[in-house]
């Protein structure tokens, strides 16, 4: 399947990897590149030293184009944007602020700038300063989310700017990918597929939350602190809903209890994790390679564009 997406990305198939905080790293970005799409390696709140250490492990594993998602509200966000410029990476996603400071280096640098939004006001603004794409994520997603449905916001946003634009948030089949390109996307991102992806270095079980999942086991929490954060139903997620309405318990006070579950939950722990995770777990029903993941989503979307059946 090819669109506008694998023309400005050199990739084989219209699909970014999420760039999931402690979870997108070297090996399944290599693994996702190496099966067709572009894998992401996401810096989250990670050194700026980590990153370029898994961006030369990226190069070691990979011929093929894979970017570095930025977290532009991690106090490393400035040295992790000089990174991605003397490394040459292929694209740069961005998320959690304004990514105009580090653009004029990294389009000299031939990188393809994709941020994520959540309104068109937002996408919007970022068309008109130079980004070659724009990623257009619906509350579905897993992770921190806007309020629009992927479904509402993708047309907008597709009407309002003259960019192409990636749909992302509750994509995870061959169904998606093909709704995706009929709302006017010329690709898609995926994250909670991933997840279960077997080059996914996360633990075993979140993997089997994952799959274990019902069409209502995600939660979002965090809306009083004015970031809400879509995870499965577990018991830091319901013990953290129940604080949000606690007028005795301060927002910062709030914000120390989320402090590190998602590293907790990458680490296995079932009891203190917050297992981010997007609307789209109940449909994930098994472990596969990245390729096996790529090329039956792909596989079905064909089918279903061109007439066939599911």
């Amino acid at each position: 399947m090819n669109s506008k997406l694998c023309e400005l990305l050199s990739i084989q198939y219209p699909v970014i990897q999420g760039g999931m905080a402690w979870v997108s790293e070297a090996k399944l970005a290599a693994a996702v590149s190496n099966a067709g799409g572009l894998g992401i390696i996401a810096a989250g709140n990670a050194s700026a030293e980590w990153v370029r250490g898994q961006i030369k492990l990226a190069k070691a594993l990979t011929d093929k184009p894979f970017g570095v998602n930025i977290m532009l509200m991690s106090s490393h966000a400035a040295e992790v944007a000089k990174i991605v410029t003397e490394e040459k990476v292929a694209a740069v996603t961005t998320g959690a602020g304004d990514p105009s400071p580090y653009m004029g280096d990294w389009i000299s640098s031939g990188i393809k700038i994709m941020p994520l939004v959540a309104s068109v006001a937002l996408a919007k603004r970022l068309a008109k300063k130079g980004v070659a794409a724009i990623i257009a994520e619906g509350c579905e997603a897993g992770g921190h989310i806007g309020e629009l449905t992927t479904m509402a916001l993708v047309p907008q946003v597709v009407d309002a700017v003259n960019v192409p634009v990636v749909a992302a948030g509750g994509i995870g089949d061959g169904r998606g990918v093909a709704a995706a390109f009929m709302l006017g996307a010329v690709g898609v991102q995926l994250g909670t597929r991933f997840l279960v992806a077997k080059e996914c270095q996360i633990h075993q079980n979140y993997k089997d939350k994952v799959i274990k999942a019902a069409d209502i086991g995600t939660m979002a929490t965090g809306r009083r602190l004015g970031h809400p954060v879509r995870a499965l139903k577990t018991p830091f997620s319901r013990m953290f809903a129940s604080k949000e309405y606690d007028t005795s318990i301060t927002n910062a006070e709030l914000e120390t209890l989320g402090a590190g579950a998602l590293k907790l939950a990458v680490d296995g722990d079932e009891e203190r994790g917050c297992f981010m995770a997007g609307q789209i777990a109940g449909l994930v029903s098994q472990e596969q390679t990245a390729k096996e993941i790529i090329e039956e989503i792909f596989l079905q979307a064909n089918l279903l564009m061109r007439g066939g059946v599911r």
